[in-house]
């Protein structure tokens, strides 16, 4: 009855997000009158420990500082705790103290606070399409918020299904009311960076390892091939390195990785490995090696009138030397070259020549397409 000591708590059981702020609340009763006299509350306080026999009060506790806040009124108290940490998983007791000699009474047992890491988020691309679940440790948690990109979606179960999910999109997942700490965010492979070492000269018989890496959650599995016109390329490592041991001239070409995981896949932009052989006899270091980017120029440089003799020139550095062709860019899948030759002259250029050129250097290790150069030509 009201006239009874006792402490009754809203929640025994807590669980909460680590970094988030949780609420605990009781009431409590004690006889208005004993040996003669009112009783009157003198002090009230939330403590997790004891201190020479005696509970401590959480505002005094120096793993709580400013991290707590009591906000009491007649027979009621509650408790707040901020930015929580795994170590505030205990359990906290409410006590009191009257004016009466054996006027104190302590709340037991308490409330459990259980303080778990963030939502995790999982990825089943069993499921088709791809099935996201939102994870957490902590009961009683069965509204969710999803979010695309930083935007809400329209779904408040514990799992989602994205469709499609493009090369840029992120997805995370947060318990209703905890907004402000989501989980980490899944997303596909970014685009795959590829490195070499050593990435001075590389001669016949060094060791040599190319390196693929990718921004990705889950984390990207990696697959390396070496490109020779082969549809059905067999992979040459499933791992983020390539080593070659001991690399010859004929390991020479040109290498890419692909990073994939759940959400997607991408691949890397070619890697070129030129591996020299050394003839010590006749002291001469001979690589081989694919076309570099080609370089085009246009002369003359300044305006390009009609009639007028103009040259475009294509180069790169290549070994064997490289063969050139030049193409016209007219939206024609199947392009008929203008010149297989280093330089596209005209020799009294029209107006109808204006437009986009580009061209390609090819030799036994590989291909390479330059940059476009437009063209503008005026009338006299």
């Amino acid at each position: 009855g009201q006239d009874d000591w006792g402490v009754t708590y809203s929640s025994t059981k807590i669980c909460a997000l680590k970094g988030a702020t949780v609420d605990m609340s009781c009431t409590y009763t004690y006889p208005s009158r004993k040996y003669g006299r009112d009783a009157e509350v003198k002090e009230t306080f939330w403590f997790t420990k004891l201190s020479a026999k005696q509970p401590v009060d959480l505002r005094t506790d120096s793993d709580y500082q400013d991290r707590v806040e009591y906000s009491c009124s007649e027979k009621s108290c509650s408790l707040r705790i901020t930015d929580l940490r795994e170590s505030d998983t205990v359990e906290y007791k409410f006590r009191f103290i009257t004016n009466q000699p054996d006027g104190s009474y302590t709340g037991s047992p308490g409330v459990t606070l259980r303080v778990t890491e963030p939502l995790k988020l999982q990825v089943h691309p069993s499921h088709s399409p791809t099935h996201l679940t939102c994870v957490s440790s902590c009961y009683g948690q069965t509204s969710f918020i999803w979010f695309k990109n930083g935007e809400k979606v329209p779904e408040n179960k514990w799992y989602y299904s994205p469709g499609v999910v493009g090369h840029a999109d992120e997805y995370t997942c947060a318990v209703k009311g905890y907004e402000k700490f989501p989980s980490p965010p899944v997303y596909a492979p970014k685009l795959p960076s590829v490195s070499v070492s050593p990435s001075a000269e590389i001669v016949e018989g060094s060791s040599v390892t190319l390196t693929c890496s990718s921004d990705a959650n889950p984390a990207a599995k990696y697959t390396w091939y070496k490109e020779n016109g082969d549809p059905d390329l067999q992979p040459l490592s499933k791992e983020p390195q390539l080593v070659f041991s001991s690399i010859q001239s004929s390991d020479s070409g040109e290498y890419y990785c692909t990073a994939e995981n759940e959400l997607g896949r991408r691949t890397s932009e070619y890697i070129y490995i030129n591996a020299c052989y050394t003839n010590w006899t006749v002291g001469f270091v001979f690589c081989f090696y694919a076309p570099k980017l080609p370089s085009v120029s246009v002369s003359p440089s300044a305006e390009i009138v009609e009639g007028s003799s103009v040259t475009l020139t294509c180069s790169s550095d290549a070994n064997p030397a490289a063969n050139y062709t030049w193409y016209k860019k007219n939206g024609d899948p199947d392009l008929h070259p203008l010149s297989k030759e280093p330089q596209l002259v005209f020799s009294s250029i029209q107006s109808s020549d204006s437009g986009e050129y580009y061209c390609t250097a090819e030799n036994e290790l590989g291909r390479r397409t330059s940059e476009y150069i437009y063209i503008n030509v005026t009338c006299e």
